[in-house]
């Protein structure tokens, strides 16, 4: 087995499917012998990155303005300096920015490029650039229908489907929270005892599904169930607006005693475990889908639309709680049925963390035993 340098590229390391897949395969190229470099702009999340033995760049190559382009020479400059065997692309901006330094550097000290398509991108000359490398990984098989429907001259077999995962250790069947962590969620929030949780998990943006997650727990309430509504997850200080919004839609049915907004938290896995139906309302298909993997690990039952990502792993796992999208007549339905005789989803889980990996890195392996990059599959300036 080679010994290799990666550097993996994306635009900050705070929290969300990405950056928690970067942290992951960092953490496994260091155990496995390699040198792992990440380069972002930071966040909460370089602190567990480096204590896991990788190295961390901090570089502004994600915001997108002009001046980002003056961070192409430092990226030049860093390549030359680390001679990586491997860049691994996670995301469009950094993307172009690494493709115009390594456009200029010699082509016999020129790196591997492989790049991960991570979202369903608006279809483009920009967003080209994730589909582009000499590999090209996929999340789900609907990030390859992606691809092959708006890409086709990037599709081939250098395209490869790999699923994201999860570790069984972290998200552990039938995982039940400590005794302190109980006592202190009850102190924090004592309203919930003795009701029925309904967890809505996931960035409060627009395409989330928050307005239709209000409605359910309106509906429910005029049918007698009284339920709790928890939103797990931080707000964007640049969607504020939408925030009011969902909050005023809250006031006007008489919610706010009712929905909770839990904020970004770090012990995901105990409230996933006190929830009695974790939700997916994106209305928007997600690429993968992991806040819907990670309770049904666990074998905590999930209501979601049946569509993208999301849709797959409901179907290997749990077809139980697919709901046609935007559909609330079902979605009340499948939720009604759920709260009174929830079934169990499939303990036969394909999506793992040692899969991705050892496809990532038996990935690597193969593409750096290829004696040069070959820049034809590379976009043009």
């Amino acid at each position: 087995m080679n010994k290799l340098t990666v550097v993996q590229v994306l635009p900050e390391l705070n929290g969300g499917g990405v950056e928690r897949g970067t942290l992951e395969i960092a953490e496994a190229l260091v155990a496995a012998g390699h040198q792992s470099i990440v380069i972002s702009a930071g966040g909460r999340l370089v602190a567990e990155l480096e204590q896991k033995g990788s190295q961390h760049i901090n570089l502004a190559i994600h915001k997108k303005s002009l001046w980002s382009l003056r961070q192409v020479w430092a990226l030049r400059r860093l390549f030359l300096e680390l001679k990586p065997d491997i860049i691994h692309l996670r995301s469009r901006l950094p993307g172009w920015l690494c493709y115009l330094a390594w456009k200029t550097l010699p082509i016999k000290h020129r790196p591997h490029f492989i790049t991960t398509v991570h979202g369903l991108h608006s279809v483009n000359a920009y967003s080209k650039i994730v589909v582009k490398g000499e590999a090209v990984i996929a999340v789900s098989d609907t990030v390859m229908d992606y691809i092959k429907t708006n890409y086709p001259d990037c599709f081939g077999p250098h395209c490869q489907r790999i699923y994201r995962g999860i570790d069984p250790v972290v998200f552990p069947r039938d995982f039940r929270p400590s005794a302190t962590w109980l006592t202190t969620w009850q102190a924090q929030y004592p309203q919930l005892s003795g009701h029925k949780v309904l967890c809505l998990p996931g960035r409060i943006t627009r395409l989330k599904g928050h307005l239709e997650f209000i409605e359910l727990i309106h509906e429910l309430h005029q049918k007698g169930q009284v339920v709790f509504g928890l939103i797990v997850g931080g707000d964007d200080p640049r969607r504020q607006g939408y925030l009011q919004e969902v909050k005023q839609r809250i006031a006007e049915l008489g919610l706010s005693k009712y929905i909770i907004f839990a904020g970004h938290r770090a012990d995901i896995k105990e409230i996933y475990a006190i929830s009695d139906l974790v939700f997916s309302l994106s209305t928007k298909p997600e690429s993968f889908g992991r806040t819907v993997l990670e309770p049904l690990a666990m074998g905590r039952p999930v209501v979601a639309y049946d569509h993208g990502g999301v849709g797959e792993i409901m179907a290997a796992l749990y077809p139980a709680g697919r709901v046609p999208l935007k559909d609330q007549a079902a979605l009340l339905e499948t939720t009604e049925k759920l709260l009174q005789a929830p079934s169990t989803p499939s303990e036969k889980n394909p999506f793992l963390l040692a899969t991705m990996i050892n496809k990532t890195l038996a990935l690597y392996q193969n593409i750096s035993a290829e004696k040069s990059v070959q820049p034809t599959n590379l976009p043009h300036a």
